[in-house]
């Protein structure tokens, strides 16, 4: 079988069911700006295609390898004084950062979501530093030395569900202003389904930072030779430190900062490798065609089969990480606006996630390179293929700059991860069954104290991951065998309105149970596996994990979706009212209930600018909790409001991406002719900065 053609014959009918979604509700058409969106969805698309299409076909020529005749010196610990220097003054720099931005968090919406008032190019920046974790870059570049550039097949298929998420899942997620994966379940279906949800989502949030933080004490292995278990809690130490000081907040500007670091430092290995190869056309002759590649062998090696690769990462782990893993909802629900959340979500997998692949992978892709042209020795071990390659191109500094990216990535996940846990601790478990009348300050401590509490189960769970051969295997093993339950029960609860409650309870309980049944029999996996073969992973405990790792997400994903269809048809659905606001087709809904109750509509994201004044009434609004504002008719006419709808009020400044921003309800027009003004309560006017550019006019955007 043909790995292109079965990834968008596959994904493609994911695509098309998205985009059908759509065009059903009026997002997608053949006019204005329903054409607009069709040409965006289908042009990615055909990059897509286009770009793997002639990698995997094209015909290219290959430069004769070039025999190792000597002169590398391989160094038990790697790196200068000067490097390890670069790399403290970068965790310090990265705890300065944190902590100033995560001041005067007031409220547990403020820790969790940063007040709803980011730009979508931070929240772009933000997705990327999460998704590319330190566990990135050495498995990918491990992948990329010995497969090339197949290895990043994981970061460019996330586009087939570009349209279920920006014109599906992402109005609801905004809209019904859920504050977590697992409250989403309790309204759609009642408290049994959230609890079960909330379990396996810190399972796999934790087991996550778990990974991470096994990374991070192998990378200062290799470096250092220092141990892994006590590396791990250094940089648990540190990640928890700006995290529990700042939420939110502290996250994403952090994570602007690091996923800066990622993209300049991991594309300046790339461009040192080219340059010393004698420019871009040799260093690409010097990688065998097999390394140039879009996809492996479609099911001839079991530890990276191409079709195993794209249930696990494609179907499995993109649908978690884009629909259900709580970091990168909190990332989306932190945005000003529904529309700059899809920014975000359409700018992330187009542009920043092809250049991560390059990014993640560049160590392996030179290191081949520089093998095959004679210039390493060719037992190099693909693990460490990332650090040999670097520390090789590098000066001392150079190379504390690219270990920082390192720390970067990892740190970048970490955190965000470390924010959602928190999250679903205080929204799922202490608020609604421990204090149901916690004030904020009691919220805000727990949330505090349960940040603290991952980082040390992260810890407890890196020797455990530390069972398994590599980073590679330990990650894949994880996510497969953790994700498809969920996966298949928040899709069916967002997209198929007959979905029942009782369906949803059997997937998710009936699901993982058929998926741990396989970590002890995982012969019951060879039916679905593809023609990928069983290996001998000997008699271990974790033995059946090792077995059909990537193929394990199809034989989750088939049986729970199985036992979501078949439940569902015999028992009875949901009553419909139940489900306004939670299923495809019912956005006004959500938008009624965002409103606190008033009708709305979603708004194109028009601004204008508006004189600010101030004045005395700084109560909030009783059900929305959010600062009223008065606005003249010169305000509310060009964007089409009146009394009761919501507006995002921000500095004009528009590179604060936010900092300086507030969402505001309008309290009442003014009579001010025809003349743009707005008028704000103190706390408003400190929020957006008039109390320092008092004199500068603000920005308004209508929301809904």
């Amino acid at each position: 079988m043909d790995p292109l053609i079965y990834q968008y014959t596959v994904g493609g009918l994911v695509f098309i069911i998205g985009v059908i979604y759509a065009a059903r509700q009026g997002y997608v058409g053949f006019t204005g700006r329903g054409l607009r969106n069709l040409l965006i969805l289908v042009g990615g698309l055909a990059v897509f295609v286009g770009v793997q299409g002639y990698l995997q076909y094209a015909p290219m020529a290959t430069a004769d390898e070039v025999p190792y005749a000597g002169g590398y010196e391989y160094k038990q610990t790697l790196g200068t004084p000067l490097d390890y220097g670069i790399v403290i003054a970068y965790f310090l720099a990265i705890l300065a950062i944190g902590t100033w931005f995560g001041r005067n968090q007031r409220t547990s919406k403020d820790f969790f979501f940063g007040g709803q008032r980011f730009s979508w190019w931070l929240i772009a920046f933000s997705l990327l530093a999460t998704t590319v974790g330190s566990y990135s870059f050495v498995k990918y570049s491990q992948v990329a030395y010995k497969y090339g550039l197949s290895s990043s097949q994981t970061y460019l298929n996330d586009w087939l569900w570009v349209p279920l998420l920006i014109f599906g899942w992402l109005p609801i997620l905004y809209f019904s202003r859920i504050t977590s994966i697992p409250e989403y379940f309790e309204r759609r279906f009642g408290r049994s389904v959230r609890n079960w949800a909330t379990i396996f989502l810190l399972v796999y949030l934790v087991g996550y930072v778990g990974v991470n933080l096994f990374t991070m004490g192998k990378v200062f292995n290799i470096l250092l030779n220092w141990d892994i278990f006590w590396s791990a809690v250094i940089v648990a130490g540190v990640s928890a430190c700006y995290v529990t000081v700042g939420g939110q907040t502290s996250v994403i500007m952090t994570d602007l900062f690091q996923g800066v670091m990622l993209m300049v430092v991991g594309l300046l290995l790339l461009v040192l490798g080219i340059d010393y190869l004698g420019g871009f056309d040799l260093f690409w002759q010097h990688l065998p065609r097999g390394h140039r590649t879009a996809f492996s062998g479609f099911n001839s090696d079991p530890s990276f089969p191409a079709v195993g690769i794209f249930w696990q990462d494609a179907m499995a782990n993109s649908a978690m990480f884009y629909f259900l893993n709580q970091g990168m909802v909190m990332r989306f629900m932190a945005a000003r606006s529904v529309g700059q959340a899809r920014r975000a979500a359409i700018f992330t997998p187009l542009i920043l996630m092809p250049l991560a692949a390059c990014v993640v992978a560049s160590g392996g892709w030179v290191g081949k390179a520089l093998v095959h042209a004679g210039v390493l020795p060719p037992d190099i071990k693909a693990s460490e293929a990332f650090f040999v390659s670097a520390e090789f191109l590098s000066r001392p500094g150079v190379f504390g700059l690219i270990l920082a990216a390192l720390t970067a990535a990892l740190m970048s996940t970490v955190d965000t991860l470390i924010t959602a846990v928190s999250a679903v601790v205080v929204n799922d478990y202490y608020k609604p069954y421990v204090r149901p009348d916690a004030r904020e300050d009691q919220l805000l401590r727990v949330a505090r104290l349960s940040a603290v509490g991952v980082a040390v189960l992260g810890v407890a769970l890196v020797p455990v991951f530390m069972m398994f051969k590599t980073i590679y295997e330990a990650h894949g093993a994880f996510t497969a065998a953790v994700t498809p339950p969920m996966v298949v029960t928040l899709l069916l609860s967002v997209f198929w309105r007959r979905f029942t409650k009782t369906a949803a309870l059997a997937t998710l309980v009936g699901g993982m149970a058929a998926i741990v049944f396989s970590l002890f029999v995982p012969q019951v996996i060879g039916p679905f596996a593809h023609g990928v073969k069983m290996v001998d992973a000997g008699d271990g405990f974790f033995a059946g994990a090792q077995q059909f790792k990537f193929m394990r997400a199809f034989y989750g994903l088939v049986v729970s979706g199985v036992i979501a269809v078949v439940v569902t048809l015999f028992t009875r659905p949901e009553p419909f009212e139940k489900c306004r606001g939670l299923v495809w087709g019912t956005i006004a809904d959500a938008i009624k209930h965002y409103k606190g109750g008033a009708a709305g509509r979603e708004r194109a994201g028009a601004r204008v600018l508006a004189v600010a004044s101030t004045y005395d009434d700084d109560a909030l609004h009783p059900k929305l909790g959010l600062p009223k504002v008065c606005i003249s008719r010169g305000v509310a006419e060009p964007l089409g409001i009146g009394v009761g709808d919501l507006v995002h009020v921000s500095d004009r400044r528009r590179w604060l991406g936010g900092l300086r921003s507030t969402h505001a309800v309008v309290a009442d027009i003014i009579a001010d002719g025809e003349a743009s003004h707005i008028q704000v309560g103190p706390s408003t006017a400190k929020m957006v900065g008039l109390n320092r550019r008092p004199t500068e006019p603000l920005s308004i955007e209508a929301i809904c």
